[in-house]
């Protein structure tokens, strides 16, 4: 087994980029992982990784022994998920990568009651609207917006949640009203720009069934939604928010919701925002072990079933 375990400390220090990052994956000390490093090397009696301030490389007897190596991790991990499977009880831990807004506002109140209905398996949450690198990360399930999604990945649909565009009544005060989205390129626009390629997120609506993208003005450009949505509450301008961000600002004043229809007032054109879709995503379907379909499971049931 010490054998075993120097080889999983090679292998994700490779996989890592360094012994500190491996050591992170297996859930040990850097000191630990490096010694294991080192029993391993003298055992075999050549030198695997050549360490450098800057970065960890392979030398060449370390190519040669990752590539027969590299495969044994994996499938000690997939034999340990599948006696977990056969066991029936979910076990272990489960890192799980998430969208940060997602993250703070939807998932974090639904993990106390998953633990208490697991209590063998330990949580370890990672927030950012980067992507999860699964293997680099050792990333078991990660929860992405579909404008995150990568080809080769498993995804499954796990939420559709509504978005409004909003302002403060100051701003509104300000700059008078939007009544159809056309009207926004007259106003000051809060807009998000999606961290994992750089781009701005379009402002969508459904016009008579057909997807319509109005022209906009952004006046400020953020990275984190949650910070538009304080923008937005300060009267910088209009944001598109979730409603799980959304609701509780509106229902406090501070927000007000645009392009709804009123009743005595129906408008001449409906226009819907487009919605945001959230995915659970996986490496592939080996991934997919007991404990990680019980929490997907938990999660899509948890879910509000109105937002």
């Amino acid at each position: 087994m010490d054998t075993l375990r120097s080889i999983e400390s090679f292998v994700k220090a490779v996989q890592g980029g360094s012994i500190a990052a491996g050591a992170r994956l297996q859930g040990i000390t850097p000191a630990a992982a490096s010694q294991n490093i080192q029993r391993l090397e003298k055992s075999l009696g050549t030198r695997l990784l050549t360490r450098t301030t800057r970065k960890l490389a392979l030398t060449e007897s370390g190519e040669v022994y990752y590539l027969q190596v590299r495969d044994i991790v994996e499938s000690l991990a997939k034999a340990q998920s599948a006696i977990d499977e056969f066991q029936g009880q979910p076990q272990g831990r489960i890192k799980i990568g998430c969208s940060v807004a997602f993250g703070r506002h939807v998932l974090m109140p639904l993990i106390p009651a998953f633990t208490r209905m697991y209590p063998n398996v330990s949580v370890e949450i990672i927030l950012s609207d980067g992507n999860a690198d699964h293997v680099s990360e050792d990333i078991d399930v990660s929860i992405r917006f579909k404008q995150q999604l990568e080809p080769g990945l498993v995804a499954r649909k796990i939420a559709t949640v509504p978005v409004l565009f909003c302002a403060s009544p100051s701003y509104l005060e300000r700059k008078g009203l939007p009544k159809e989205p056309k009207e926004l390129l007259e106003h000051d626009c809060l807009v998000f720009r999606v961290p994992v390629d750089g781009r701005l997120l379009n402002w969508a609506f459904l016009k008579n069934g057909l997807r319509y993208e109005p022209e906009i003005k952004p006046s400020i450009v953020c990275n984190d939604i949650d910070s538009l949505g304080t923008l937005a509450i300060q009267g910088a301008g209009i944001a598109r928010l979730a409603t799980f961000i959304a609701n509780s600002e509106i229902k406090k004043g501070a927000l007000v919701a645009l392009f709804q229809p009123v009743s005595s007032e129906p408008t001449s054109i409906q226009s819907d925002s487009v919605p945001l879709e959230f995915y659970a995503c996986f490496r592939d379907k080996h991934a997919i072990t007991n404990k990680v379909r019980a929490f997907v499971d938990y999660l899509i049931e948890a879910m509000p079933k109105s937002w």
